[in-house]
C-alpha cells in the first residue's frame, strides 16, 4: 500500500490496516523459519565420513551438515551465527514444541517470543519438556511476553529440578566480566556477571567512593555519574586507597588497633609492604593493555579532530585524551602499508600480521562483523603454503585475517577465495554462491561478474554492481 493509499484511510480502516501488516509481517517471520527448517531437512546427513555434522537445537533436534549453515546465512546478508539460532529455535518449536509451534504459524502471536522459549527449554530433555510446551502454548497468544517467559522459566526448573541444579552449578562456572559496545560518544557499557554477593560488596565500595568524590567536589551532583567515576578508581587501586585513607574516619566505638572480625589474617602484612613500595611499584599495580589509534594529521590541527582505536571505535581527540589520561603511554612506530615483507616460513611474523591487518580491517569472510580484534583471528594463507614451493610465500601479500571458525570453513566446508586488491577478497560458496568482501561490505556478485573481476588484468578498473572495483592485485 503506497503513502496516498494510507493518508486516506479513516481511522477503523487504518486500525484494521495495522492489524492486517502485523499479521503479515509474524506470517513473514514464520516464512523465514520454515526455510531455515527445510534448509536442515535437505542438509541432515553428511556427503562423507569426513562431513562434520552439528545439532542447533535440543535434546530430540534432527543434526544438519556444519559446512551448510555459510550459504544459507550469505543468502540471508547476515552473519552465521543469526542464521544458525533461527535454526535452532524453529526446529526446536517445531519438533519439542509443537503446541507452541502451532501458535507460532497461525500468526496470533510473536514469533520472537516463541523463539526466546524455545532458547530457555532448550536444555530440557525432551521426554520432560512437554510440560513446557502445554503451558506456553496457553498463555503465548493472550499473554504479555513477560508474562510468557516467567511462565517457560518456572516450566523449565518443574520439568527436570535435578538437571538444573546443575546447570546451575555450570552457569557458576561460566562467570565473566566483558565489555559492550563504544557508543557514538565513545562510552560503553561493563558487563559482568558474578555471584550476588561480590555484586553487592562492590555496589557498597562504588557508593563509598561516589560519597568521598561529592565531599571532595564539595556538590550534589548526580549520583549516577559519581558512581561511574568511582567506577573508574578501581582500576587505580594505588591511588584509590589513598582517597580512601584520605576520607577515612575513625569509629570511636571501635579501637584503631583491634582487627574487624572479617578482615584477613594477612591485612597487617599488607599494609606493611604498602609502606616499603617506591611510586613506581605502586603505579606497577595496575594492569597493562595496549591499544591501536589511527589519527589522520589533519585531525590534530583541529581540536575537534577525529581518531579511531581498534575494538572501540571513532572518538573525538578529547575522548582520547580522556581514554589515555591515567596512563604511561609507550609509543611504537607508524606501520608503513606499503611495505610488503616476506619470509620464507610458514609462520607470519608480526609486522606481516600488522600490515595485513591494516589492509583488511578485520575479518575478511563474507557478512562477518569486524569486531574480533588482531588476537581473535588466525592470518590465512589466502594461496596455501607449500613446503616446496618458491620462495616469499608468507607476507602481507598472501595473508587475511579469519576467525577460526571461518578459517576451518575455508580449508575443510569447500569455501575459496582471493584475493583481489587491498583489503579486497572473492569468496565462493559450495553451492556456487559468490560474493565480494571489500571495505563497502559484503555483497552478492553475479558468476559474470566475478569471472570479469579475476579475469580482468591488474590496473583496469571494472563496474560491477554499479560499484567501481580497483583491480590492482599488490605483487
Amino acid at each position: 500500500m503506497v503513502l496516498m493509499e494510507i493518508d486516506e484511510l479513516s481511522s477503523t480502516a487504518l486500525l484494521e490496516t495495522a492489524s492486517r501488516t502485523l499479521r503479515a509481517r509474524r506470517l513473514a517471520e514464520v516464512a523465514e523459519m520454515q526455510l531455515a527448517a527445510q534448509w536442515a531437512v535437505l542438509h541432515g546427513h553428511p556427503c562423507d565420513d569426513d562431513d562434520p555434522m552439528i545439532r542447533p537445537g535440543g535434546d530430540g533436534t534432527p543434526p544438519v551438515r556444519e559446512f551448510a549453515l555459510p550459504d544459507l546465512a550469505i543468502s540471508r546478508d547476515s552473519h552465521v551465527a543469526t542464521t544458525r539460532a533461527l535454526m535452532a529455535d524453529t526446529l526446536d518449536l517445531q519438533h519439542r514444541l509443537p503446541r507452541t509451534w502451532a501458535v507460532v504459524v497461525s500468526g496470533s502471536c510473536e514469533p520472537w517470543v516463541a523463539r526466546k522459549v524455545a532458547v530457555l527449554s532448550r536444555s530440557v530433555p525432551v521426554e520432560t519438556v512437554g510440560m513446557v510446551d502445554a503451558s506456553v502454548a496457553r498463555a503465548i497468544a493472550g499473554h504479555s511476553p513477560s508474562t510468557v517467559l516467567e511462565i517457560a522459566r518456572a516450566k523449565t526448573v518443574e520439568a527436570d529440578p535435578e538437571a538444573f541444579a546443575m546447570r546451575r552449578e555450570i552457569e557458576r562456572r561460566r562467570r565473566y566480566v566483558a565489555l559492550g559496545k563504544v557508543d557514538e560518544f565513545g562510552f560503553r557499557h561493563v558487563i559482568a556477571r558474578v555471584n550476588a554477593g561480590d555484586a553487592a560488596w562492590v555496589d557498597a565500595l562504588l557508593d563509598r567512593v561516589a560519597d568521598v568524590l561529592a565531599d571532595a567536589q564539595r556538590e550534589e551532583g548526580n549520583r549516577d555519574e559519581l558512581r561511574a567515576e568511582a567506577f573508574g578508581w578501581l582500576a587505580r587501586p594505588a591511588e584509590l586507597l589513598k582517597l580512601l585513607l584520605d576520607h577515612h574516619v575513625p569509629d570511636p566505638g571501635q579501637p584503631e588497633e583491634t582487627r574487624p572480625a572479617w578482615a584477613p589474617d594477612h591485612l597487617l602484612r599488607t599494609v606493611e609492604r604498602l609502606a616499603t613500595m617506591s611510586t613506581r611499584q605502586l603505579a606497577a599495580l595496575r594492569g597493562r593493555g595496549q591499544v591501536f589509534v589511527h589519527v589522520a594529521a589533519p585531525s590534530l590541527l583541529r581540536q575537534a579532530g577525529l581518531s579511531r582505536v581498534e575494538g572501540l571505535g571513532p572518538m573525538l581527540l578529547q575522548a582520547l585524551r580522556e581514554l589515555l589520561g591515567q596512563a604511561d603511554v609507550r609509543l611504537t612506530p607508524v606501520l608503513d602499508t606499503a611495505l610488503r615483507p616476506r619470509v620464507d616460513q610458514y609462520e607470519h611474523p608480526e609486522s606481516s600480521k600488522d600490515i595485513a591487518w591494516l589492509l583488511s580491517g578485520g575479518d575478511v569472510f563474507p557478512f562477518s562483523p569486524r569486531t574480533a580484534t588482531r588476537d581473535r583471528v588466525d592470518f590465512d594463507h589466502v594461496e596455501p603454503y607449500d613446503p616446496a614451493g618458491p620462495p616469499g610465500q608468507t607476507g602481507p601479500h598472501n595473508a587475511s585475517p579469519l576467525r577460526r571458525t571461518h578459517h576451518r570453513w575455508k580449508t575443510h566446508g569447500g569455501f575459496r577465495y582471493r584475493s583481489c586488491g587491498r583489503g579486497r577478497a572473492l569468496w565462493q560458496t559450495p553451492f556456487g554462491t559468490c560474493v565480494l568482501v571489500d571495505e563497502r561490505g559484503s555483497r552478492r556478485l553475479s558468476m559474470e561478474e566475478a569471472e570479469l573481476m579475476l579475469g580482468a588484468p591488474p590496473g583496469v578498473d571494472v563496474y560491477l554492481s554499479n560499484a567501481e572495483i580497483d583491480l590492482g592485485v599488490y605483487r
